[in-house]
């Protein structure tokens, strides 16, 4: 492992420490935490936890989107039911409808293909290139130069890292963009589908009961790493082998109980806990509520397309969970913002940092001109967003790729090296995955009228107001009815070939010459809208530019002023590897007013379970719990069996399968949810609310083996 580490952000260990309970901590950080961590119960020495490829942090791996563990010397992964929801709906059909009735491989042979792009990926390395990013060079530029460098230092420096064949690299930036670090992850692209429990199990409750306690989930299942023979990933082959990980976690023994250290390790998406007060401002009044609007409207448009296509509703059914878990997500936090002085408070903080920076010579030189810039970028830049906001999706989505295609024939024209991000050779293996993993999540008819409710609004908007690149491309015209418009989709669908996966995986290959020559009507529009497309994303460059210098300056002053308070600051999340701690607890309280205990039972599922829709648990498992058929799994203090726990962890989306551990580091669950009021801890983390929402180990290993008989894998992760 490299010195750097084992190295401390320079800016972010300063002053005092976050509350115990707050802060998705890089794991660098923690010897700086170690008092707070021992005090919280921590067995296992705190600096272990610093080393990426011991144990435990060995163990957890990412999903790209969702965070997950190895169990097993196999390569047995385990992560969320809503993580490996996606692939049990593209393998299932209404003949073997999987979703309903769940899935259970017996041996390696039963194991099916999670589905296209599936991706398990563990970090070995994380090394802190600001430095080498922003030099002496860069430092100097602004606007698409600066961009430009930026991007240039970055390609170069994941070239080197991605010469060990089998890794993937990516620099992601802390701090708004002032400090960059390499991150080094082992990428295994051979990805299948182990177990998941029937959907009235994992998604039990469903929406009624997504972001709500008390819960009673289930939300576990498992995918397999597999690798060549030689023990290197490579892409699905019959001939391939499991991965065997230096680590796996270890089940624990000991039931948990109120009031026991727990901590979550994963990769949690994004906080806005840094963010300004115009970004508050425009994220809540308008933003948000767009986005709360929409997403209901989707909704109803797809199940009224599908309601009689059973083949579609599968299709749609990862979208369809994906929208509901954010619509509701988002609706809670506009709820938990009507009811709270967040903006005052941050419009306060804010004013009380441009006091600080403007009350001394040096600060004032070296801070206040970037913190003027970045509060008129942004205001450009959500005027512009108000204007567009339905332009993305009034795109149908073939029109999405065949633009995306035509980008990618134009950057293969270049030297790899050249080429803009996203469009390098090690980018193309996600290209083909896309286009052939369309085949079981899209449906014409779906595609067409969610654009339709769309467009129609779209193009109400007066011509200043529209995007006229966008209007010459599909023909749209100021007074176009909705009769008027669906006409013009309907010609652009009819007149594209793009619905053939074979046609479509063609254009991989293309040039920029077979794109022109094309009548193909998606591919068409994509040509003609391509050099405004070009301009626009300049102007979006210098403008990035320019933003990336003044926030990171902006952020700069925030540590420097939290530093004269005493307080330290930690990054927001931004998908890299976190831990966060605390305990399992109750919440005198709840948000419902009344008292929320910290464990859920059986006797919940029993007692909510109506044999249809959401709460349609399995009757296996109805009559296992009916008869008692509990075995080693009974909780002495609640003399049944526990499903869910609360605990204070500060954890966000992206945290979806975190593993669980306890104060010796042994497994005992899976983070998967948050409660409604909680979440606007993404913005504004409150210690007495904040709640994380984990299924229990012990109900994972009962339902394992007494209702769906899982005695093989039990047996592979040492659980008999």
């Amino acid at each position: 492992m490299k010195k750097s580490l084992f190295a401390l952000a320079a800016l972010t260990l300063i002053g005092g420490y976050a509350q115990a309970d707050e802060g998705m901590w890089m794991p660098q950080q923690l010897p700086q935490v170690a008092k707070q961590l021992k005090a919280a119960g921590l067995k296992l020495d705190p600096n272990s936890l610093t080393k990426l490829t011991e144990f435990p942090m060995g163990a957890i791996v990412s999903l790209g989107g969702c965070s997950a563990s190895f169990v097993s010397p196999q390569g047995l992964v385990a992560t969320n039911h809503h993580c490996v929801y996606d692939s049990v709906a593209r393998n299932s059909t209404p003949q073997r409808n999987l979703l309903a009735d769940g899935f259970l491989a017996k041996n390696l042979a039963e194991e099916l293909p999670a589905g296209p792009g599936s991706r398990i990926f563990v970090t070995t390395e994380v090394t802190n290139v600001s430095d080498k990013i922003i030099d002496s060079n860069t430092a100097k530029l602004t606007g698409k130069a600066r961009v430009d460098a930026i991007e240039k230092n970055q390609k170069t420096i994941i070239a080197a890292c991605e010469k060990e064949a089998g890794f993937r690299c990516s620099i992601p930036s802390f701090y708004g963009g002032l400090e960059f670090y390499l991150i080094k992850q082992m990428e295994i692209k051979d990805v299948r589908l182990v177990h998941a429990p029937a959907e009235g199990v994992g998604k039990f409750g469903g929406d009624t009961d997504n972001w709500m306690w008390p819960r009673h989930t289930g939300d576990y299942g498992f995918y397999r790493a597999y690798v060549s023979k030689d023990g290197k990933p490579a892409e699905y082959s019959k001939d391939n082998v499991p991965y065997v990980p230096k680590h796996v976690l270890k089940l624990a023994k000991d039931g948990l109980k109120e009031g026991d250290f727990v901590m979550v390790l994963g990769y949690p998406g994004r906080t806005n806990r840094h963010r300004l007060p115009s970004e508050i401002s425009y994220t809540f009044d308008f933003e948000y509520p767009n986005f709360v609007k929409g997403s209901a409207e989707s909704l109803a448009i797809i199940a009224n397309e599908t309601k009689d296509n059973k083949d579609a509703n599968l299709k749609y059914a990862g979208m369809v969970a994906g929208i509901n878990n954010y619509y509701k997500n988002r609706q809670g936090m506009l709820d938990s913002y009507a009811g709270s002085n967040i903006l005052e408070r941050k419009t306060k903080e804010h004013a009380d940092l441009k006091a600080w920076v403007n009350s001394n010579p040096k600060t004032k030189a070296e801070y206040a001109a970037d913190i003027d810039k970045i509060e008129a970028i942004y205001a450009k830049r959500d005027a512009t967003a108000k204007k567009e906001s339905f332009l993305a999706s009034s795109y149908p989505r073939f029109l999405g790729t065949a633009r995306t295609l035509y980008r990618l024939a134009h950057e293969k024209a270049k030297p790899d090296a050249e080429r803009r991000a996203g469009f390098q050779n090690r980018d193309l293996p996600r290209f083909k995955a896309t286009v052939d993993g369309v085949e079981r999540s899209y449906d014409e008819k779906v595609d067409k009228a969610l654009v339709l409710n769309s467009l129609v609004k779209y193009a109400a908007a007066p011509a200043a107001e529209r995007n006229a690149n966008f209007d010459s491309a599909l023909g749209i015209k100021d007074g176009m009815s909705k009769d008027q418009l669906k006409a013009l989709l309907d010609q652009m669908y009819a007149g594209s070939q793009f619905g053939d996966k074979a046609f479509r995986a063609s254009w991989l290959e293309k040039s920029v010459d077979d794109f022109k020559a094309s009548n193909d009507s998606f591919i068409k529009a994509a040509v003609g809208m391509f050099d405004e497309g070009m301009k626009r994303e300049v102007a979006d460059q210098e403008s990035a530019g320019d933003m990336q210098k003044a926030y990171a300056s902006y952020m700069k002053a925030k540590i420097a002023y939290m530093k004269s308070k005493g307080q330290a600051v930690y990054p927001d999340a931004n998908s890299t590897l976190r831990v966060t701690f605390g305990k399992v607890a109750s919440r005198p309280f709840g948000a419902d007013g009344t008292t929320w205990t910290a464990f859920t039972t059986v006797k919940g599922i029993t007692a909510k379970a109506t044999g249809t829709g959401e709460f349609n648990a399995p009757a296996n498992q109805l009559a296992a719990i009916k008869t008692k058929d509990f075995g080693k799994y009974v909780d002495p203090i609640l003399k049944t069996v526990p499903v869910n726990y609360l605990a204070t962890l500060d954890i966000t989306g992206g945290n979806s399968g975190s593993a669980a551990l306890n104060a010796k580091g042994e497994f005992i669950g899976l983070a998967f949810d948050g409660t409604l009021d909680s979440i606007i801890a993404d913005w504004d983390y409150n210690k007495a609310s904040s709640r994380s929402i984990q299924v229990d180990l012990r109900y994972m290993l009962w339902q394992m083996k007494h209702v769906d008989k899982a005695d093989n894998l039990l047996k592979e992760m040492g659980a008999e």
